[in-house]
């Protein structure tokens, strides 16, 4: 993409790329920029700020000490900051890295016991018991759910998709993952009103595939390595240069 000429201050460009990085600086206020008018205020602000340069230069305030010092602080502060990314960039991880590293640490990969349920919540244990035995008598659940229930869910047939053991509040989560598949329980109380609950599946906690996890195991693997990496240069580093922590 062509970096367009925005305008000229004291023979430097002053640029779209320029713009853009404004742009990203401002950040979510950034859409109250995006209009012609907002442009031109975007731009006449990059002019100020090259005026501003051209005027600090003239001055001589680039020989203030305070500014001298600044500088120099900026500039430890950066080198630090591009040292440690040089350093953590350079570390890759192989795929037999991330099969060992998969084997060795198994359990930080296991796929938690799940459940997929519906419901239908209402205010009162008679209405629970009302709808129950509606239920009983052959009325499909999700039908109960759309006719009778006051969670939103109502409208997928009281469908609150798959979940884990404690993602529910804890009366509602204990009755579910003592269920069985196709079981209908309730009424339960919860701090919502009460629950007719049918539990529609129900997985065991089991090892995952390495294949089902990989970009999760790369991205841990490669942390480690970063992180044992750092650590040993930190040692290097050490014996090289003095250290006195008082």
């Amino acid at each position: 993409m062509e970096n367009k000429v925005l305008a000229i201050v004291d023979g430097r460009d002053v640029t779209q790329n320029d713009l853009y990085e404004l742009l990203q600086n401002i950040g979510q206020n950034a859409g109250n920029f995006q209009d012609e008018e907002g442009q031109k205020q975007l731009i006449n602000e990059l002019v100020m700020q090259e005026l501003l340069y051209s005027d600090a230069l003239a001055h001589g305030l680039n020989q203030d000490a305070e500014y001298i010092n600044a500088l120099e602080h900026m500039q430890k502060t950066l080198l630090k900051q591009y040292a440690l990314n040089k350093l953590l960039t350079s570390v890759q991880v192989t795929d037999e890295e991330v099969s060992e590293y998969f084997e060795s640490h198994k359990t930080l990969f296991q796929k938690p016991e799940m459940a997929r349920a519906s419901h239908i919540l209402v205010a009162t244990k008679e209405e629970a018991e009302s709808i129950l035995n509606e239920i009983n008598n052959g009325l499909e659940f999700k039908e109960a759910a759309k006719k009778y229930s006051s969670c939103p869910s109502k409208a997928e047939g009281g469908n609150l998709g798959e979940f884990t053991r404690g993602r529910m509040v804890p009366e509602f989560d204990k009755a579910v993952f003592a269920m069985t598949p196709g079981e209908i329980a309730g009424p339960i109380q919860t701090q919502f009103g009460f629950h007719l609950i049918r539990l529609e599946s129900l997985s065991k906690e089991a090892s995952a595939d390495l294949d089902e996890v990989i970009t999760k195991v790369k991205e841990q693997c490669l942390l480690a390595k970063r992180q044992d990496l750092y650590l040993k240069k930190q040692e290097a580093l050490q014996n090289v240069y003095t250290v006195e922590i008082k």
